[in-house]
């Protein structure tokens, strides 16, 4: 008797998280409960990544031209962290209406796109609802 209540009649026996049934009598495999473990896991950081977002009305995206060796440019996007969005999905939509390739420096906060396309990127970004400067 290891539970609080055992024994009485508030006694309420552990039950398998995946399958409902008393631990005792639970037919789950111990692979089955590591994967279930492995979803619930990846599922509260999601949840916690969506909650850590902000807003893009309350961003300020700073975009600036930088030259590169061999008279290369590229379009760089600052002001946007990594903790408060999805900068990998952003920077796809970007590029697809760039129509260039790009990066993203997550250590340093920031967005790369191939080539001078600070009005287009402006006008994305705009459309989402980020403020911009630069």
């Amino acid at each position: 008797m290891s539970r609080l209540f055992a024994g009485t009649p508030f006694d309420i026996p552990p039950k398998c998280d995946d399958c409902g049934q008393l631990e005792s009598e639970c037919v789950c495999t111990p692979a089955e409960k590591a994967a279930s473990a492995a979803r619930r896991q990846q599922e509260e950081e999601r949840q916690a990544r969506a909650a850590a977002r902000i807003a893009p009305e309350k961003q300020t995206a700073v975009i600036r031209i930088e030259k590169r060796k061999g008279g290369r440019k590229a379009t760089v996007i600052t002001g946007l962290t990594d903790a408060a969005n999805d900068l990998p999905a952003l920077l796809k939509q970007l590029q697809a209406d760039c129509g260039s390739g790009g990066t993203v420096k997550p250590k340093d906060d920031l967005l790369e796109i191939q080539g001078d396309h600070a009005a287009r990127v402006r006008q994305t970004l705009t459309a989402i609802g980020y403020r911009v400067k630069g």
